[in-house]
């Protein structure tokens, strides 16, 4: 069965039992891409602020309060679940976001008119455009939903990046007191503790979380009640200040006005900088990722100084293989968020004029880059950093064998005599302090002081 809509272009027909409306409809034939619809943040954000903003409206006696009420309603039918499948306009769509949009102004006005007592499309009543929409464009509403499904999306990631650091933190302290080689360029180099190395990993994931933090501070300046062009055409006067204080109030936030709503109408910096922090974060899981792969590696012909849990058979040829399937599914997950933020960069620098018809294409990246990290990370926790363990004997034989020692002797002896013994170690095949020792050096306890290994793998700046 199907219902006859109008919109400025002409009538079409729309499913009878669907919530959206002929707008909608012309974006499911325009644009069957990739079948990934908005993220539920985006419509909740969307909802929410097409709530507050019928509360605005109401307040400043521009629409009429029966109206008002019923749109209101629908805001929190919508927002308390079951609707999620009426959105179903494509991620890539029509600039700007306004066929998203549409999906939007359409579900929350048939919602309402259902709630009304009255038929769907029955648009006399309450009209998308007219009554959902009133004193707001796509070009205000969708960067201002935008901006607070990123700040909602990453409040939830914050408390999973702790927790990680704190999983490699407690993996540092267990490892403190194991001695190994370090390596510069992939080389041996002076001795470090294996617990320095992950409480460095520690380290970086919580700097990186302040990064993500820092740069949500920018999202909270919301470009409503700009509308179109960022001059708020059509927007009742204290419009924008009621819709800024209802949605600090519902969502507990510190919400702002724009500091310059045309420059918030037509750049979308504040999303590319947050999207450039979770590039890094990226990054640096990558980077951790690749070091563990590299320190797990062998068993027996790689480093092989720390084990990976065995979660999953490694090869379908090889019997008894197992890979480091975990930390290779994080290399991937963030090589597709750093990918993302250059997909970001381009649509930001993309703005024209008076707006930035990109936004759909930032949101969309960022929100799923965060989706991907809050599904992921924590079985990476559980199944991988939790479980890793150390293998001390290899730790210790490498740095009993690495050349690198002779660098603890040349201040002794200098640097030419000390590269020179290096050679000769490694030509012999014969550890540093055993041929200090047999070319007699150095005094006996002064070698011994020097190798000692709690002395070698100390670290001055350690807390």
């Amino acid at each position: 069965m199907k219902r006859i809509e109008k919109d400025s272009i002409g009538k079409k027909e729309v499913p009878e039992d669907v919530y959206y409306g002929v707008q909608t409809q012309r974006a499911l034939e325009n644009f069957p891409v990739s079948g990934l619809t908005e993220t539920p943040e985006l419509i909740y954000s969307y909802v929410t602020l097409k709530k507050a903003c019928a509360e605005a409206n109401m307040r400043c006696g521009k629409l009429d309060e029966e109206k008002g009420e019923y749109i209101v309603k629908a805001c929190e039918e919508i927002l308390g679940g079951g609707y999620e499948d009426q959105f179903v306009v494509d991620v890539y769509q029509a600039g700007a976001g306004t066929s998203f949009h549409m999906n939007v102004n359409e579900v929350i006005a048939n919602v309402a008119l259902e709630l009304m007592g009255e038929e769907k499309g029955d648009y006399d009543k309450i009209h998308p455009n007219d009554h959902v929409n009133m004193s707001q464009s796509t070009n205000d509403t969708f960067p201002t939903a935008s901006h607070i499904a990123i700040i909602e999306s990453s409040d939830a990631l914050h408390p999973i990046l702790d927790s990680v650091s704190r999983s490699f933190k407690a993996k540092g302290e267990e490892f403190q007191d194991i001695g190994k080689s370090g390596r510069t360029h992939l080389m041996d180099a002076t001795p470090i503790s294996l617990g320095d190395e992950f409480l460095g990993y520690s380290s970086a994931i919580e700097r990186a979380k302040d990064r993500l933090e820092d740069s949500k501070h920018g999202l909270l300046e919301l470009p409503i009640g700009g509308t179109a062009t960022g001059r708020g055409a059509n927007t009742p006067e204290g419009f924008r200040e009621i819709v800024i204080e209802r949605l600090s109030d519902i969502l507990d936030r510190d919400f702002q006005e724009a500091r310059n709503s045309f420059e918030l109408n037509n750049s979308r910096s504040q999303m590319a900088d947050h999207s450039s922090s979770l590039k890094d974060l990226a990054s640096e899981l990558i980077r951790i990722a690749n070091d563990l792969r590299l320190l797990a590696s062998g068993p027996k012909t790689g480093l092989g100084e720390i084990e990976l849990p065995e979660v999953q058979p490694g090869s379908s040829i090889m019997p008894g293989k197992v890979n480091p399937v975990m930390a290779e599914c994080l290399n991937m997950i963030s090589f597709q968020i750093v990918g993302r933020d250059s997909a970001v960069s381009l649509a930001n620098q993309a703005g024209q004029m008076e707006m930035n018809v990109m936004v759909p294409l930032i949101a969309y990246n960022i929100l799923d880059s965060i989706k991907l990290l809050i599904n992921y990370l924590p079985v990476f926790e559980e199944r991988c950093v939790k479980g890793i363990k150390a293998r001390k004997e290899v730790c210790e034989k490498n740095l009993k064998n690495t050349p690198a020692l002779a660098t603890l002797l040349s201040p002794e002896i200098g640097y030419i005599e000390a590269a020179d013994l290096a050679k000769e170690a490694m030509e012999k095949d014969i550890p540093i302090p055993e041929l200090a020792r047999k070319k007699d050096i150095l005094p006996e306890e002064k070698l011994d002081e020097i190798f000692d290994q709690d002395k070698m793998i100390e670290n001055k700046y350690r807390d």
